[in-house]
């Protein structure tokens, strides 16, 4: 166990219209948005498309970031190492805009962590993160979900129970067992 702070970067998939698991880029928190121009060319994605998708992505990216963070301030990572890590990468949209939006902060390094992802995205990411490790990296790729017996959506109430419970563990680091106590009783 890292025992390290947890929080969360909110990202949105930019869903190709009509095959919305394809991803043709990403947008996250701070205005980020990473295009992946192959499959915007290859399935000739309008521009119209591209920003009727992000802005209805953004809405919902908006809406998340409120649900999850709620009065919890984001955590100030100038000058740490950020672990970044993800259920898998497909195209690698999606990390590329979390590594943007987290360079914008200043950290020190950043280290992206996944299970599985193909060999063609881990290439790519390899020149954009600090350091990468994937376990997995099949050739047979098709899509993250293929490797989960359940891949199924949590929900906000357990992005924010899993949040919540990693700030408690972090904060009962940061005080003797009386402090905990006082702390528990004053709540």
């Amino acid at each position: 166990m890292l025992k390290a702070p947890l929080d969360v970067l909110v990202l949105r998939k930019l869903g190709v219209p009509g095959h919305e698991e394809l991803g043709f880029g990403a947008i996250a928190s701070g205005g980020i948005r990473v295009l992946n121009p192959q499959i915007v060319e290859a399935l000739r994605i309008s521009p119209g498309d591209i920003e009727l998708v992000t802005n209805r992505e953004a809405r919902e990216l908006k809406r998340r970031e409120q649900a999850y963070r709620g009065r919890r301030p984001a955590l100030n990572i100038r000058g740490q190492t950020v672990i970044v890590v993800d259920d898998g990468i497909a195209t690698g949209s999606g990390m590329r805009a979390a590594i943007d939006a987290l360079r914008e902060m200043k950290p020190a390094r950043i280290v992206v962590a996944v299970p599985v992802a193909p060999p063609s995205t881990c290439d790519h990411l390899r020149s954009e993160a600090d350091d990468l490790v994937c376990l997995e990296t099949p050739e047979a790729f098709y899509g993250v979900g293929q490797f989960y017996f359940d891949f199924s959506q949590i929900s906000d109430y357990e992005v924010n129970e899993l949040l919540d419970r990693a700030a408690r563990e972090i904060d009962e680091q940061n005080h003797s067992p009386a402090e905990v106590a006082a702390i528990e009783d004053a709540t």
